[in-house]
C-alpha cells in the first residue's frame, strides 16, 4: 500500500521542468529545449537610443502586448544616464514606439521615453494585487546609485517616486532588479543582484549572485536571501529574468546570464574580460531553484559581437504568442552600437521534455489527484514513434479500461492532445481517486500534461 501523500494539482498544468514528477523510469531523460533565434524586435533608432537597447520587460495588457526598456543615450562606459523608453504590440513580433509627449529630450518631447531621473533600470510590473491604492497599478524597482527606490504610476507611463526613502540600501544592485506581485503566494517578491559563495562578504571576491525579499506593502522588505540551488556549482549570475509561468501555476522560471570571467575570445576587446550565456533554472516555492541543467539554455550563437562580456542576456516575460508558440526576448551585442534586442521562439510549454528514443521508455509519476473529465498532452511523436498512457492507482496497479493496452497507440505533435482509452477519454468518474500516470513512449517527448 502506498504511504506517499498525493499531490493535488486540480486542473492545473504540470511541467517537467524537474523531475518532481518521475517517480521512476527506463530508457527515458528529461531534454532541455533551446529556443529558436528570430528577427530583431526593438533596436537603436532614435538619438537617444544610439548607445543601444537593453532590460525589456513585457508583458500583456490593455489587450495588447506592453514593453519597457532601458535606452543610452550614448556610448559611455557609466550607465549612469540611462533612460527608460516604452514600446507596444499586437502580436509581440512588430514592435512599435509610440510618440508619448512626456519628457524632453534635446528640446523635443516627441518620443517614448517614460523615465529620466533618479535612477536607472526601471523594472515595472502590472499589481495584481487587489489592494492596491487607485493610482497605483502600476508598480516598478529603480536603482538610484547604489541603494533602490519604489515606483507607482497609474498607466505605466507616469511614474513617480513612492516615498523619498530607499527600500534597500543593502548594495550591490548593479543589474535589473525585477518585482512582482506574487499571485500564489499573496505578497510582494523581488529578486535582486546579490554577492555569494566563497568571499560572499566580499562584492569583489565573491560570486555575483541573485537575492529575493518579500513584502506586504511594496515599501517595507524583509531582508534579501541569497536563492538555493542546492549542491551545484557556484558560476556568476548577472540578471535573473524571474517570472511567474503563469500557465502551470506554482511555477516560478528563471533565466540567469552566466557570466564567465576568465575567457576573452577576442583580444581586441578592452571593455572587460569574459563572456556570456543564458541558463535556464525552475523554483516550486521561489526561492529553491532547481538546476537539472548547467549547460546553457541560449548561447552566444554565430554572431561574434556577442562573445565578450555580458554579450547577451535574457529579457523578461514570456508572451504566448499563437496557440502553438511562445516568444521571449534577449539583448545581443552589449557596449556596441548594435546593442538590440531580439526575439526568440519556442514551442509552448517546450523548455523541458521527457524524451525517449528509437528504443522506447517509460516513465511513472508519483500519486496525486486532480480534477476535470479529460486527460491533455503536450506531446511530439517521429513518423515511427508513438506515446501511451496508462492511469494507475496509488499502488501502481493498472485501472480497468485505463490501461496501456487500452490506450490506442498515438502518435503526432500537439500541444493539447486528448488522452482516449478504448472506452473513451472521460476520466471525470476516477477524479479525486489518487492515481499515478504511466508513459510509455518511442522516439517522443512529452512536454505537459493537466486534466480539464
Amino acid at each position: 500500500m502506498s504511504t506517499e501523500t498525493p499531490v493535488e494539482i486540480g486542473e492545473d498544468r504540470q511541467l517537467f521542468v524537474d523531475d518532481f514528477w518521475i517517480a521512476d523510469s527506463t530508457g527515458v531523460e528529461r531534454v532541455l529545449h533551446s529556443p529558436t533565434r528570430q528577427e530583431v524586435a526593438l533596436g537603436p533608432e532614435q538619438p537617444w537610443e544610439v548607445g543601444g537597447l537593453s532590460y525589456l520587460i513585457a508583458f500583456p495588457d490593455q489587450g495588447k502586448f506592453r514593453g519597457w526598456y532601458r535606452a543610452d543615450p550614448q556610448l559611455q562606459d557609466t550607465d549612469y544616464n540611462s533612460i527608460t523608453c516604452y514600446a507596444e504590440s499586437d502580436d509581440g513580433i512588430n514592435w512599435t514606439k509610440p510618440n508619448l509627449g512626456f519628457i524632453e529630450f534635446q528640446g523635443s518631447k516627441e518620443n517614448n521615453i517614460v523615465w529620466t531621473e533618479p535612477g536607472i533600470n526601471l523594472a515595472p510590473f502590472k499589481d495584481g494585487n487587489p489592494d492596491a491604492k487607485p493610482g497605483e497599478q502600476y508598480k516598478a524597482f529603480i536603482r538610484v546609485r547604489r541603494v533602490m527606490h519604489a515606483l507607482s504610476s497609474p498607466d505605466g507611463l507616469r511614474w513617480q517616486m513612492m516615498r523619498e526613502k530607499p527600500i534597500h540600501t543593502d548594495y550591490p544592485f548593479d543589474t535589473l532588479n525585477i518585482p512582482l506581485w506574487d499571485t500564489w503566494r499573496k505578497e510582494y517578491v523581488g529578486y535582486f543582484r546579490g554577492v555569494a559563495g566563497q568571499g560572499s562578504s566580499d562584492f569583489f571576491t565573491g560570486v555575483r549572485w541573485i537575492r529575493r525579499g518579500t513584502s506586504k506593502d511594496f515599501l517595507d522588505w524583509s531582508a534579501l536571501e541569497n536563492i538555493d540551488c542546492g549542491d551545484t556549482p557556484w558560476e556568476h549570475f548577472y540578471t535573473n529574468s524571474c517570472i511567474q509561468y503563469e500557465r502551470a501555476p506554482g511555477m516560478y522560471l528563471m533565466f540567469p546570464s552566466r557570466f564567465v570571467h576568465e575567457r576573452t575570445p577576442d583580444p581586441d576587446w578592452t571593455y572587460d574580460t569574459g563572456v556570456s550565456d543564458i541558463v535556464f533554472m525552475s523554483s516550486r516555492d521561489g526561492f529553491n531553484f532547481d538546476r537539472s541543467f548547467m549547460e546553457a539554455f541560449i548561447r552566444p550563437g554565430l554572431d561574434f559581437d556577442n562573445w565578450h562580456d555580458r554579450g547577451i542576456y535574457f529579457e523578461v516575460g514570456i508572451l504566448h504568442t499563437s496557440d502553438k508558440e511562445m516568444s521571449m526576448y534577449g539583448m545581443e551585442n552589449a557596449h556596441l552600437p548594435t546593442q538590440r534586442i531580439r526575439r526568440y521562439s519556442l514551442r509552448t510549454d517546450g523548455f523541458v521534455s521527457v524524451n525517449s528514443g528509437f528504443k522506447g521508455g517509460e516513465f511513472t509519476t508519483r500519486p496525486f489527484t486532480f480534477s476535470g473529465r479529460e486527460l491533455e498532452l503536450n506531446y511530439s511523436t517521429s513518423a515511427i514513434g508513438s506515446i501511451k498512457v496508462e492511469i494507475q492507482d496509488a499502488d501502481g496497479h493498472a485501472l480497468p479500461g485505463f490501461g496501456v493496452d487500452d490506450f490506442p497507440e498515438k502518435f503526432g505533435d500537439e500541444i493539447d492532445g486528448k488522452a482516449s482509452w478504448d472506452g473513451g477519454g472521460d476520466v471525470n468518474g476516477i477524479a479525486g481517486r489518487a492515481v499515478r500516470l504511466r508513459f510509455v513512449l518511442k522516439d517522443a517527448d512529452i512536454y505537459a500534461f493537466k486534466f480539464g
